[in-house]
Order: structure tokens, then C-alpha cells, then sequence
């Protein structure tokens, strides 16, 4: 019976040291394939070492001096090293930890990313094309620098996905961000007689966005799903005396056109009208007959100092309440 008990429990260590070099060793041929393939179609996807480590439970990936780049979009990314974590039992499944440090380039501009704290849970559909099912990243701590000299500070945000139950290609979004310092340059722009105080309070985001085709590899590798609806649950935001709020839906034509209508809740929207003109957003000789007309609409809300109307999307138009206010925005991926 102790021989039986022995040969049992030998040949269970053999079976899982065996799937776990056979998991290991198909995971860093994955990655490595993908980043071969890369190269090949033109992009730039450099690095020094990539191993997977981590027996007998768990694939911890680690790619030093990584380097990635797509010419044709424009942006490259640069990291000292990044790190991909999995349990052997449940490869989908990835904790990704980026480095204090990171870089992303585009033709305008390089920006550095200096962070406390900077990771993801993201969880795929089991199969070959790597749906995207729902993801959490953390980020505290977070400095953002320009080589054109701005620089901009986030005491701690989140970000999380999930697919939305009960309808194809759509995921729930939720961000909230806490104590965001703008850039002074941004500052400048938005608020060039210092209305408001340096820090941003607190933005929520909560929407769900249709898109025409799944999130998965092949839509990293090649064509990206169009945007199609996006329904804004939450949007609020609290920026020293002024207030936001949003809720409504849009449905978006080929060209990402609006068409739906949002409601929305300003406070203290003289402030905000300020800004607009300061500037030079809204044009000076508009602010008398756009004022005029959000007063109108504010003493309809029943509070002088605070707008509650629809925002209304039509023929590539937007209006507030009956009141035309210039071309609508696209929305764009």
C-alpha cells in the first residue's frame, strides 16, 4: 500500500511538473511569436529577455527593456521591464504589473509615466481570439510629464470593464479618479484668471459602450471595432465650486456622428461659461446671446445658478434644451 501510495503521488508531481513545462513553455512561445509577428508587419517590438517563471503554480512572465512601436498609428511604448502573472490552473485569467517608469511616444510628443502603483486583473474568454471579458487596473501615485514641459499628478484612480450581460460586444466602463492636478499648461488654457483651485477633486465615469465587433487579439493586430452606442450612466465630475452631471444615450452613424439626447446638470454654469470664453473656447461675440439663453433655461430648472436640460444630438448638430449650440462632436476610438 505505501509503494501503491508512493507510485500515486510520483506520478501526480511528474503529470503536474509536466503541464506546468508544457504551459510555461507555450506561453513564452505565444508571446514571442506575437512579438515575432509584430516585427514582421512592420511594427517595432524589441526586448532583452522574456521568461516564464513561477513552478509549480503560478506563470510569472517577465520581459525586460521592452519596446513597442506601430509606425503607421504613430505611438511607441518603452518600459524597463513588464510583468505577467497567471495561476497554472487558470492561464485566462492575468495579473499585469507595469514598472515605476514608462515611456509612450507619438510625432507630437514623448510622455513619461512615473507611478506608486500601476496594475490590472484582466480576465479572457477561453478560446483562441482572447476575448476581452472584464478587466480592473489600479493607479495610485501616478506623475505624467511632456517633452514639450507640462506635467500633470493623480492621487489614485481605477478602471474597470466587464461584457454586458445579455447583449453582444459591449462592456460596462466605470473610472473614478481623486485629487488630479492639471497640467499648467491645460490650467492655463481652461482657466487663465485662476477661477478654480489647482486640483481637480473627483471625476466618475459610467457608461457602456456598444462596439460593432469583439475586443480580442484580433482586433489589437488589425482592424478596431467602431463605436456604435454609448449610454452614459454616470458622468459626474467636482472641480471647486462647479459641478457636473450627465446621464443619457447616443447612437453613433459610420463617421461616429451622435444622434440621442444627454441630460445634463451644471452648477454654477456662469463659472463654466467663463472658462468657455477665457479660453477661447466660446467666441466673445456669442457670450451675450449664450448667456442670455442659459439663464433662460436656468430659471426654467428653478435655480438661477444651476442648468438641468437635455443635450440634444441631431444632423451633426447638438443643442441645449431648444437653443442650437454648433456642430456635434465625433466620437472616435
Amino acid at each position: 500500500m505505501a509503494r501503491l501510495l508512493v507510485s500515486v503521488v510520483t506520478i501526480a508531481v511528474l503529470g503536474w511538473f509536466g503541464y506546468w513545462w508544457v504551459g510555461s513553455s507555450a506561453q513564452e512561445t505565444a508571446l514571442k511569436t506575437w512579438l515575432a509577428d509584430r516585427a514582421n508587419a512592420g511594427w517595432v517590438a524589441d526586448y532583452n529577455t522574456l521568461e516564464v517563471r513561477g513552478f509549480p503554480n503560478r506563470f510569472d512572465t517577465v520581459i525586460t527593456d521592452l519596446h513597442l512601436a506601430d509606425p503607421q498609428q504613430g505611438w511607441a511604448w518603452t518600459a524597463p521591464a513588464f510583468y505577467i502573472h497567471a495561476l497554472s490552473y487558470k492561464p485566462n485569467h492575468i495579473i499585469v504589473v507595469w514598472p515605476e517608469n514608462q515611456k509612450f511616444s507619438s510625432p507630437r510628443e514623448t510622455l513619461s509615466l512615473l507611478s506608486e502603483n500601476m496594475r490590472a486583473s484582466v480576465k479572457f474568454e477561453p478560446n483562441t481570439t482572447l476575448a476581452l471579458d472584464r478587466t480592473t487596473i489600479e493607479m495610485d501615485g501616478l506623475t505624467l510629464s511632456s517633452t514639450k514641459g507640462w506635467s500633470s499628478t493623480l492621487k489614485k484612480a481605477s478602471f474597470a470593464t466587464r461584457q454586458t450581460a445579455g447583449e453582444k460586444f459591449a462592456h460596462d466602463i466605470d473610472f473614478r479618479a481623486q485629487e488630479v492636478t492639471p497640467a499648467r499648461l491645460f490650467k492655463n488654457i481652461v482657466d487663465p484668471q485662476n477661477i478654480l483651485p489647482a486640483v481637480f477633486e473627483e471625476m466618475h465615469v459610467a457608461t457602456t459602450l456598444a462596439f460593432d465587433a469583439p475586443w480580442d487579439r484580433l482586433a489589437i493586430e488589425g482592424r478596431k471595432p467602431l463605436l456604435k452606442r454609448v449610454d452614459f450612466t454616470d458622468v459626474s465630475a467636482k472641480w471647486g465650486e462647479l459641478s457636473f452631471q450627465a446621464k443619457g444615450s447616443v447612437t453613433l452613424d459610420d463617421l461616429g456622428y451622435p444622434t440621442g439626447k444627454i441630460r445634463i446638470r451644471a452648477k454654477n454654469w456662469k463659472d463654466m461659461l467663463k472658462l468657455g470664453v477665457n479660453s477661447g473656447r466660446i467666441p466673445a461675440d456669442l457670450v451675450g446671446p449664450i448667456e442670455t439663453a442659459l439663464t433662460f433655461l436656468a430659471r426654467m430648472s428653478g435655480n438661477p445658478d444651476t442648468i438641468d436640460a437635455p443635450l440634444s444630438f441631431s444632423g451633426r448638430t447638438m443643442s441645449i434644451g431648444v437653443i442650437p449650440i454648433g456642430p456635434a462632436p465625433r466620437f472616435r476610438l
